[in-house]
């Protein structure tokens, strides 16, 4: 039996000996037995027959039970366990034959180390009983001993389950006692023979010996436990007194049998002193528990003899300092001394047991505070008198006992029993006293017991103890709760002492009243004060512990007694700690009580002749009136508040309101400088002794306090410090449930009122403009004014003072029908501090100072208004309204008014304090929409273009008289705020009416700060017409389109506005009011699908009708026109009409306005005056042409208006024939907009001479711009380099306004530009079409063919236009660069520039892009002829790079840097290009051949190769400088994937050499790569956001050999486009660079990092990538007599076949599944005739060659081929390298030293000279 190591002996869950007895005793039982264990039956023993019985054991059983004896746990374990599971399946008759075996191995592992195997043991018992039931008796006596002693195992689990397995062999308890008696014999031997047992005994094993001591003591003190339980139970006297008599007889046999056992183990064990004296806790503990056993049950054992023996172990216990012992050593000395008092004689009493008592007592019993305090009076009852000094004893007990109450401070449980112990051992002593006295001495030993111990150190240490309960937080040695169990057991030993002997408590009653008076006559002494609160603190407890109770006690003999005195002390030294005391006091026992004890002993009333104990009600009340009031106000008292509050404390419910009218009455009548501060505290205290006595009080009848109250409140600063608290306090009303008011109704109305005015005084002080008009709002009928707070700080003064008394009345203010007036300044300052807020944010140190104060009071009303603003909707509706009305005047003050604060901020602080009001007083939605119409009513300057129109309760829209677009939209903006809050539908909706007008006044607005029409209104707008049901949305559009086209008929408009685009005209563009506002809601509705063709169809009817008024035009609907039909003409004819006579109506229309306009004479020959201009806009804007890729028709014509189109154009072509030609710039462009309507919907009509025309006037209107943007160009080129360098920003605004002076030459280039551009698509169309029918003509059929569209034709005339186009496009490029040479600002400008024009630039770029390189050529050449400062590439980088990007100026400046003829030498300096031109330079020296090889860029893109990655790496994901970094990596890549680019090599190198690879690391900042391994088994269309689109892109990347896809869509820059642009890059690297890319995946660190980008790779990039490479060496002809080459796609490999004569060798080049990222594998696979020396030197050099190759690998192979070539025509490889040609520049080895002859590659001899730093021969070391 054991444990594991380290586990405490024994188990404080592990029962006693007798608490297991006790425990186990069945229901009624009286006796202490085990458990109950009483039965009627007995199990049978075994006869001897059966006993000699040989049978064979089970294989199984006997083969596990061997098992049981090894020495391992394991093993045991496992066997315990296969056991247990044999038994279940086993029937009894097979178990039976192996429970003797079984019995043996039990009771050895019973005493196993382990506890698991000792628990397994008894699992597997409780299986084996389960299975052979009642066959188990012939077994049970040799089982029962150990079985019982299991009990007892010192680990509780073990000690359970063994209990388990007992109950499971006799489930009864009766059943279980019977079995304990019929095996009393064996049980005993079993236990004595363990006691005997020695640790070397235990084991015949080798076991560690620290093991077997703790297995010995385990035994032994289960054991001796076992044993005394057993003797408890047999030798119990009334066990079996119920039973019959066969029962009875067989526990009697029982008993005895015990009994003699027992005194044979007494005398074999020598009294078990060897066991008591042990040094295991464990074995002493259940020695101890064994003792008192035997001294209970057996005492008739013990001789006198063995007792002098035992005495000293037993008395001389208390030295046991072991906690887990205390118990049964208690329960041992116990017994031990109420059996044999008279052994205390037999020894020296002091020495073996007082002296270790003491000790035991100042140590806090060692711990064991729980278990020895109770114990304690019970080992007084037991202490012989004649043993001990009884005076001294006792003293040195008590003493001793309080010494050792500072080891239970630390626990309230273990104090608790001490102080209960402490009690209840006093108690004992004073009540025990005749025991150990006379009875003369009695009464000496119970005072000198009171005087030294509760006076000397109870009472002493109590005001030891700190007050505060701050001082006790920091006195370590008390806590609050110890504090009050400290009282606490004073009180009851002090009730204990009234209950014995009342007189014995006159001794601490004299003492506490002589601390009282020392502490009251020097209460400033620090000391003596804190005396005073622990005093107290003392009555409060006493009160608390015994007045509640009923104790008389506390008044007549502690308090009582002393009140007379203290009130004579009082009245001359004015002490306020007496007074104090006498509260506490009054408190304690009441008022009548405290007056008759202070007035027994004093005749201060005539009505108190002599003395009387029972005071009347009407004597008390003249007492308090005549003596107690007065002495409370005398005004020269310093203890005032101390006195009102003995005087508040003396208030009797029976007389309260008396009480109270005389207090009033004396409060009132004293105007000293500090009466406002005593009536405060007078009504304070008051109003509390009402509440808290649950008694209505009445004052409104007093007019003196009425008068004295308003008066206060009418006073001018300086206030008084308690004016304000005095005001508060007779008002009332600081909760809502203090209803008692002091004051009268109209006295509480005049004060409110002087509340209200003072607020009134310090909102008109503000420097706001909408706050001075609020106060306007707040005046009253009669204008009254404040004198004396005309400074600012005297305004927040009396403001303060007002806002003191509101915080402390406002329920009461909540009754009078001010309320709406005073809440409604509340509001006005409330929301001034807001104000303040944003005004505080732009003003200097100075400025803010002034306002601080100011600012601070508003912050405190804001927090007064938090507190209310829950109460507000619980106001009534009048109340809500006044204040509501006041309120939306207030804030339209703020919005029409405030001049302060900038439109913006004016406007979120009225939609703030609109949202204040409806969030805090509207209930429901018609509070709300009738708060909103008298908000949006009108005003003076509002609105400004239409007013609300109420018929029939609808809110229309009627067009002002005078509408002036002068206003500052201040209130439009102020409405956006609101809708952008609240939402549209509730501004919109009033009343279930809609306000069309609100609507039609926020479109004709446009534009407000922080807002405008396009971002805010209009899609809200939208959103709410097409959430309502159709009638009611077709209702409100109506009337706000009707509304729109009214005033756009009345406004018209200018002629400027007339020669807009050709297509739609942007709303933004349109300076009239309606007409803007009627186009931006059009085009919304007919986009967005909510109106279709009907509506349109309708408005274009409407204005129709209104073009002729009679015969006559209307000017005004002719000029809108045109701007309106650019809206409707796509739903008129965007959807197929099935009412032909409708569509025919439209096409009529369109017909007539044509002929009206050919009436007109040739735009050549203009006329001013006529309406020649209208018409043709007119005309033009039924055409409009539509811009997907390339400019179409938008819609179908008639043949009619086809013809009558082309007779207009070509009516301008033949009056253009004459010799004067009108360059009006509004005939320019008319004429540039018919030609592009015309070729747009006509082409196919045209002849050559239409198209000639055409073309002409295009190229002329295009040159016309190039000349202005050249001219642009040289005057930027002037100002920079020629003019002075101050001021060059603004010099080039002034040069770029040039361009605005001239913007008609841009429109007119503009409209050449479509037009070009739809006939170069004609042109292309064509060409296509005419190759596929080339194939099908003859010769004859194409020379005869007269198309007018044939290419040949116009190639010239084409090439010239788009040189031309370049030319814009170099010149724009050309003065950003130059512009930027100068500063990063000046290049900005001019980019700025073509914001405004960007339709026009994009065009440009557009036909850029799709230029020829022929065209480019020329351009570039004449461009670089023109000698500035900036050449045709540097323009290009500029657009390229430019700070204000145009989308398709960057893509077409990446397509002609990225494409011939600009390639090659877009990307280096002209001396490097001129270098690379030099075919030879090989006759140099190495060192500086290598150096003039190093080739050097452009700086325009060097400054973005060459930057750091480190520094790109912090940027943002869509920085600039990130941006112009990747996009310059791209064109290297893309010049790097052309095959024909002459550069490579070099521009490779310099990439290895200069630029740093971890620019990969910056790609991948744009995927989340923790994604990347995750998803690399979906499909593309199941990838996570990102990782699809830079998957894609790659793939793309390599697929295409090109990015172009990613730049064209890369701007405007977005995340989103980034990481496609950045996914193409990596694809194109992957494939232009794969031997720098593995490297810089070489350096990857992070493993995870590494992983996903590895997984991305070999999923997404690499299977395109290896199948591109195998195509291109299956398609390179790389194959001879001597090499051949084959490829295995499936396999991935290469097998490269080399023969020369009759040798041969194969190697395979196996490309990775993440190629490149991982290196390619070569390998020989076969080889004949050649040396292994060459093989391997060959398989090197292949390896280094596909290894190391930025490029192709079909141009890899092709290298290595050419150097197996070279080497078997005998060129001398490198020595160096090994190589006949160099693995990177591919040159052969042509340097020799003069000495020995070698030859080296210049690149390698240059490395070798760089890291040897010398210029040696690397062979024979002579000079080179």
């Amino acid at each position: 039996m054991g444990r594991q190591k380290g586990d405490a002996a024994r188990s404080k869950a592990r029962p006693s000996s007798s608490s297991l007895a006790a425990s186990l005793l069945p229901a009624g039982a009286t006796a202490v037995g085990f458990g109950g264990y009483v039965g009627s039956s007995s199990i049978p023993t075994a006869s001897s027959s059966d006993a000699s019985l040989i049978i064979d054991i089970d294989a199984e059983l006997a083969q596990q039970l061997k098992r049981l004896s090894r020495k391992d746990p394991t093993t045991k374990l496992k066997a315990l366990t296969t056991l247990s599971t044999l038994l279940k399946d086993k029937s009894a008759k097979d178990v039976l034959p192996a429970i003797p075996q079984w019995a043996f191995e039990y009771k050895k592992l019973l005493m196993d180390y382990n506890r698991d195997v000792r628990r397994a043991t008894h699992d597997t018992m409780a299986t084996l009983v389960t299975t052979v039931g009642r066959d188990l008796a012939p077994h049970v006596k040799s089982l029962m001993g150990p079985w019982w002693f299991s009990q007892f195992d010192p680990v509780y689990e073990v000690s359970q389950v063994a209990k388990r397995s007992l109950e499971a062999a006799f489930p009864a308890q009766e059943k279980r006692l019977d079995a304990l008696m019929l095996c009393t014999d064996e049980v005993f031997m079993y236990l004595g023979d363990n006691l005997k047992l020695t640790p070397q005994s235990m084991s015949d094993k080798a076991v560690a010996l620290d093991e077997l001591q703790e297995m010995h003591q385990q035994v032994i003190s289960s054991s001796l436990l076992a044993l005394a339980t057993f003797l408890d139970i047999l030798t119990s006297e009334k066990q079996g007194s119920e039973n019959t008599n066969s029962e009875q007889k067989k526990a009697l046999k029982a008993r005895t049998a015990a009994i003699s056992h027992a005194e044979k183990l007494l005398s074999v064990h020598k009294y078990f002193l060897v066991f008591l004296n042990s040094h295991s806790s464990a074995i002493r503990s259940a020695a101890y528990s064994l003792v008192g056993s035997c001294v209970k049950n057996i005492s008739h054992a013990l001789t006198e003899a063995n007792i002098k023996t035992l005495a000293p172990v037993i008395l001389g216990a208390l030295q046991e300092k072991d906690p887990t012992c205390h118990s049964s050593m208690w329960e041992a000395l116990l017994l031990f001394s109420r059996k044999f008092p008279e052994s205390w004689t037999t020894l020296n009493v002091h020495k073996v047991l007082v002296n270790p008592f003491w000790n035991f007592l100042r140590n806090g019993c060692f711990g064991s505070q729980q278990v020895s305090y109770p114990t304690l009076v019970l080992f007084l009852n037991c202490v012989p008198s004649k043993a001990i000094t009884v005076d001294k004893f006792f003293l040195e007990f008590f003493r001793n006992f309080w010494a050792g109450k500072v080891h239970s401070q630390s626990s309230n449980a273990d104090l608790s029993a001490f102080f209960k112990s402490y009690r209840e051992c006093f108690i004992w002593t004073l009540q025990s006293a005749q025991r150990y006295c006379g009875v003369e001495a009695i009464d000496k030993f119970r005072c000198t017991i009171v005087d030294e111990v509760l006076l000397k150190l109870m009472w002493h240490d109590y005001l030891l103890v700190p007050s505060s309960e701050d001082k006790l937080k920091k006195y370590d040695k008390y806590q609050v709760d110890n504090v009050q169990e400290f009282g606490k057991c004073i009180i009851e030993i002090l009730s204990g002492l009234f209950s014995l002997e009342p007189n014995s408590l006159s001794v601490f009653c004299h003492t506490f009243e002589e601390n009282c008076l020392e502490a009251f006559q020097q209460s400033e002494n620090v000391e003596n004060h804190e005396n005073l609160d622990k005093i107290i603190r003392f009555l409060q407890l006493v009160d608390l512990n015994s007045v509640r109770k009923g104790d008389s006690w506390p008044l007549s003999y502690l308090v009582g007694p002393m009140m007379s005195k203290l009130f004579q002390i009082v009245q001359t030294s004015d002490s306020s700690d007496i007074v104090k005391f006498m509260v506490v006091a009054v408190s304690m026992f009441g008022p009548r009580k405290i007056v008759e004890e202070i007035t027994w002993e004093q005749n201060v009333s005539a009505c108190l002749p002599e003395k009387n104990r029972d005071l009347s009600l009407n004597q008390f009340l003249q007492l308090f009136k005549d003596v107690f009031v007065p002495w409370c106000f005398k005004t020269d008292s310093s203890s005032t508040l101390t006195r009102l509050d003995f005087l508040f404390a003396l208030l009797d419910a029976e007389c309260f309101s008396d009480q109270c009218e005389s207090i009033i009455l004396h409060a009132t009548g004293n105007k000293d400088s500090n009466f406002t501060y005593v009536l405060a505290l007078v009504m304070e205290k008051m109003r509390e002794q009402s509440t808290r006595m649950k008694l209505q009080l009445n004052l409104s009848h007093h007019e003196l306090l009425d008068s004295t109250a308003v008066s206060v409140s009418r006073s001018l600063p300086p206030l008084g410090s308690s004016d304000a608290r005095f005001i508060c306090a007779a008002l009332g009303g600081v909760t809502e449930e203090d209803q008692t008011y002091f004051v009268s109704e109209n006295a509480s109305i005049s004060i409110f009122e002087e509340i209200f005015l003072k607020l009134r005084s310090f909102i008109g002080s503000s420097d706001f403009t909408w706050v001075k008009g609020a106060n306007e709002l707040l005046n009253s009928e009669e204008e009254i004014t404040i004198t004396g707070c005309e400074s600012s700080t005297r305004a927040i003064e009396i403001a303060s003072f007002a806002m003191e008394v509101l915080n402390g009345s406002f329920f009461r203010l909540k009754t009078l029908a001010l309320l709406p007036q005073v809440l409604a300044a509340l509001f006005v300052i409330d929301w001034e501090h807001n104000s303040l807020e944003v005004l505080c944010e732009g003003l200097d140190d100075v400025a803010h100072a002034k306002l601080m104060d100011r600012f601070h009071f508003c912050k405190s009303v804001h927090s007064f208004r938090g507190k209310i603003n829950k109460l507000l909707k619980t106001f009534n509706l009048d109340c809500r309204r006044k204040l509501s009305s006041i309120l939306v005047q207030t804030i339209r003050c703020v919005v029409f008014n405030e001049d302060t604060l900038d439109i913006e901020t004016v406007s979120s602080l009225g939609c703030i304090y609109f949202m204040d009001v409806v969030d805090n007083l509207c209930e429901g939605p018609v509070e709300e929409q009738t708060l909103l119409d008298e908000l949006l009513n009108t005003g003076d300057s509002w609105p400004l273009w239409v007013t609300p129109d109420i018929k029939d309760a609808q809110r229309s829209a009627t067009l002002k008289n005078e509408s002036s677009a002068s206003g500052d939209h201040r209130v439009a903006a102020f409405v956006d705020k609101i809708i952008s809050k609240v939402g549209i539908a509730r501004v919109m909706t009033s009343h279930c009416h809609h306000r069309a007008w609100l609507a039609t006044e926020m479109l004709c607005t446009w534009k407000w700060p922080g807002g405008s029409v396009l971002t805010s209104f209009l899609p809200s707008f939208i959103q709410y017409t097409t959430g309502q049901d159709s009638v009611s949305s077709d209702d409100l559009l109506d009337t706000v389109v009707n509304a729109l086209i009214d005033g756009a008929l009345v406004e018209g408009l200018n002629s400027e506005m007339r020669s807009l685009s050709i297509n739609l005209v942007p709303p933004e563009s349109i300076e009239q009011v309606f007409l803007r506002a009627l186009v931006s809601l059009l085009s919304t509705l007919f986009e967005d699908n909510i109106w279709g063709r009907n509506k349109a169809l309708k408005i274009f009817n409407l204005l129709v009708d209104r073009l002729f008024v009679g015969e006559a035009v209307n000017s005004n609907c002719l000029k809108i026109l045109p701007v309106v039909m650019s809206v409707l003409i796509g739903p008129l004819f965007g959807d197929e009409v099935n009412d032909a006579s409708k569509r025919d109506d439209i096409h009529d229309v369109i017909e007539r306005w044509l002929q009206r306009t050919l009436s007109f004479p040739p735009l050549n020959t203009w006329l001013s005056g006529q309406d020649m201009e209208d018409w043709y806009h007119l005309v033009v804007s039924c055409y409009p042409l539509k811009r997907m890729k390339l400019f179409k028709p938008q819609r179908h014509i008639t043949i009619v208006e086809r013809s009558l189109l082309l007779e207009l154009l070509r009516k301008q072509r033949l009056a253009s024939t004459s010799a004067t030609v009108n360059e009006l710039s509004v005939v320019q462009t008319l004429l540039s907009k018919l030609t592009v309507v015309t070729v747009g919907y006509c082409w196919n009509d045209f002849n050559q001479d239409d198209w000639e025309y055409i073309l002409y006037k295009s190229r002329y209107w295009i040159e016309s711009a190039v000349v202005l943007m050249e001219e642009v160009a040289e005057a930027v080129n002037d100002t920079i380099t020629h003019g002075p360098t101050s001021d060059i920003p603004e010099k080039l605004q002034v040069t770029l306004l040039g361009l605005d002076s001239n913007s008609s030459a841009l429109k007119l280039a503009k409209h050449a530009l479509i037009t070009f551009s739809m006939f170069y698509a004609l042109i292309a169309q064509d060409t296509v079409e005419t190759e596929t029918k080339t194939k099908t003509k003859t010769e004859n059929e194409i020379e005869n063919d007269q198309h007018p569209l044939r290419s040949e034709k116009w190639d010239p005339v084409k090439d010239k236009i788009l040189q031309g186009v370049l030319r814009l496009f170099f010149s724009t490029g050309a003065a950003e660069a130059i512009a930027g040479s100068y500063s990063l600002m000046a290049g900005s400008v001019v980019a700025s520039s073509r914001l405004g024009e960007s339709e026009f630039w994009e065009l440009v770029s557009s036909s850029a892009a799709e230029s020829s390189s022929h065209a480019r050529e020329r351009a570039m050449k004449s461009f670089d002829l023109w000698g500035l400062s900036k050449g045709a590439v540097s323009s290009l980088y500029a657009i390229l790079f430019s700070s204000k990007p145009v989308a398709l100026m960057q893509y077409a400046a990446y397509v002609i840097l990225s494409s011939e003829p600009v390639a090659d030498s877009a990307f280096f300096t002209q001396e490097t290009a001129s270098f690379l031109n030099e075919s030879e330079i090989d006759d140099k020296d190495p060192i500086s051949s290598s150096l003039d090889s190093k080739i050097q860029l452009r700086e325009e893109i060097s400054v973005f190769l060459e930057k750091s990655p480190f520094e790109i790496i912090e940027l943002d994901l869509v920085a600039p400088d990130r941006v112009h970094v990747f996009v310059t990596w791209s064109l290297i890549s893309h010049l790097l994937a052309s095959p024909s680019s002459t550069t490579k090599e070099k521009l490779i190198q310099h990439i290895k050499d200069s630029c740093n690879p971890m620019i990969l690391d910056c790609i991948f900042q744009h995927i989340p790569l923790e994604l990347c391994a995750a998803s690399v088994k979906k499909k593309l269309s199941q990838l996570p956001p990102g990782i699809s689109e830079f998957a894609q892109s790659a793939t793309r990347a390599i697929t295409n050999n090109s990015v172009l896809f990613a730049v064209e869509s890369l701007w405007p820059i977005g995340p989103d486009r980034m990481t496609s642009f950045t996914g193409a890059m990596y694809g194109l690297m992957l494939k232009t660079l794969p031997a720098y890319v593995r490297e810089w995946f070489n350096d990857v660190r992070d493993h995870t990092s590494s992983s996903a980008i590895e997984s991305f790779t070999r999923t997404w990039c690499s299977p395109p990538l290896i199948a591109d490479e195998l195509s291109q060496i299956k398609k390179a002809d790389l194959s001879d007599e001597n090499f051949s080459v084959s490829v295995s796609k499936s396999a991935n490999e290469v097998v490269a076949t080399c023969t020369k004569d009759e040798s041969n060798m194969d190697l395979v080049v196996r490309l990775p599944a993440s190629y490149p990222l991982r290196p390619v594998d070569v390998e020989c696979t076969r080889s004949l005739g050649i040396s292994e020396v060459k093989q391997r030197k060959w398989l090197l050099s292949m390896m280094s060659f596909v290894r190391n190759q930025n490029g192709a690998l079909a141009e890899a192979i092709r290298i290595w081929k050419n150097n197996f070539d070279k080497e078997f025509e005998g060129v001398e490889e490198c020595p160096i390298c090994y190589s006949v040609i160099h693995t990177s520049n591919h040159s052969l080895p042509r340097r020799a030293c003069r000495t020995c002859k070698h030859k080296f590659h210049s690149a390698c001899l240059y490395k070798w000279f760089l890291t040897s730093n010398k210029s040696n021969c690397p062979l024979c070391q002579s000079p080179f």
